[in-house]
């Protein structure tokens, strides 16, 4: 097995845009995301690549910057039952890449109780999908590309259990203005990252889970869904551990969410930095960035600080003026993310939010030397 780096994590430079023409007759060319696992293999979804002409389908990385670089690939493994596929790119590879780091990632698996845990997952969405002014192509009409898109959030590990897949509580894009073709679409094959760990490949979007929802096909799953064939090849190419028993394992015990702290004792000076986390937590929440029902949590803490806090038309620069106005006022912070929690209820986002509440409790109680 290729020797393995623990605890890698999403590299950029690794991640790929998969490029699909399909047989004749069988529809237009389509976009997916991947993730390069070695020298020459990439993992991505199986539906992604099905009916590629040829078997084969084109990889590309760090699109539009120095170190591009597009190869064909060909088609080694595609299971519609576990939605996985593996390429192995049979171009030339930049020697760049071949000095680099190849190893293959850490695959892991989350713990089937009642945790909720942050996750992030980079692919090229149709959301993404931009217009080049200094492209133009015969007709004078802008060229397109998709760019990159980092999807963070939370996983409710406990969500799609029928399905058998993991459930990704993202930032949604603004707008849907296409009924017949989702957002994210493109998104499929993503890797999913847990604490620098790989734990699944974005599958689906479905509509009906809202426009903050992906859905991901779990590494641990692989185990039951694939040959004994299949796993081997997954195994010597892309660095799966040969056993289910082998994947990295989070104990409960130590990725539950903590409750609620109180962030009273905060400095009123803090960097905005220090509120980068929480602030982008809250981003993702319905309740913030509806203006109405952001008015309506202002109104129910301290008037000074609905008085007070700047409003501007960013959503993420009113945030961290809010939070600044908040710290400036001890315990309004505290009753800022409360009244925030009464209107969304349970959730992954209120749980991120939480999270990132927590950990800045950790940081300022450290800098502050106290235990």
């Amino acid at each position: 097995m290729p020797g393995q780096e623990p605890r890698r994590g999403l590299d950029p430079v690794r991640v790929a845009e998969v490029m699909v023409r399909p047989a004749a007759g069988r529809g237009p060319g389509r976009r997916g995301s991947g993730y390069r696992v070695g020298l020459r293999w990439v993992l991505t979804a199986a539906h992604v690549v099905r009916d590629a002409e040829g078997g084969t389908a084109g990889v590309r990385f760090e699109a539009d910057r120095a170190a591009e670089w597009t190869a064909p690939a060909r088609v080694i493994l595609a299971s519609d039952k576990a939605d996985v596929a593996l390429l192995e790119i049979t171009g030339s590879v930049p020697q760049g890449v071949h000095a680099a780091a190849t190893g293959s990632p850490s695959y892991g698996t989350l713990p089937d109780t009642d945790v909720v845990l942050p996750c992030g997952a980079m692919g090229f969405p149709r959301f993404k999908l931009r217009e080049d002014r200094m492209r133009l192509l015969d007709d004078g009409s802008a060229s397109q590309y998709r760019d990159s898109c980092h999807a963070t959030g939370m996983t409710s590990v406990l969500s799609n259990r029928r399905e058998g897949t993991l459930e990704l509580a993202v930032t949604p894009p603004e707008s849907d203005s296409e009924p017949d073709r989702s957002p994210w679409e493109g998104m499929s094959g993503a890797a999913v990252w847990h604490d620098g760990t790989l734990v699944g490949l974005v599958s689906a979007h479905h509509r009906a889970d809202g426009l903050g929802r992906l859905a991901a096909v779990r590494v641990d799953r692989w185990y039951e869904l694939l040959t004994g064939a299949e796993l081997a090849l997954l195994h010597e190419n892309a660095g799966l551990p040969a056993s289910a028993g082998r994947l990295v394992r989070f104990p409960p015990a130590d990725t539950t969410v903590a409750v609620p702290v109180t962030l009273a004792g905060l400095h009123d000076d803090l960097p905005l930095g220090e509120l980068a986390g929480l602030v982008t937590a809250l981003t993702t929440l319905p309740t913030v960035r509806d203006r109405t029902t952001l008015a309506l949590v202002l109104s129910s803490i301290d008037p000074v600080v609905a008085a007070m806090s700047p409003r501007m038309p960013a959503l993420r620069p009113d945030l961290f003026g809010i939070l600044r106005t908040c710290l400036s006022y001890p315990g309004t912070l505290d009753q800022l993310l409360e009244a925030i929690r009464l209107l969304e209820g349970d959730s992954a986002g209120v749980a991120r939010m939480d999270q990132e509440a927590v950990e800045l409790s950790r940081r300022h109680r450290r800098s502050d030397g106290r235990r």
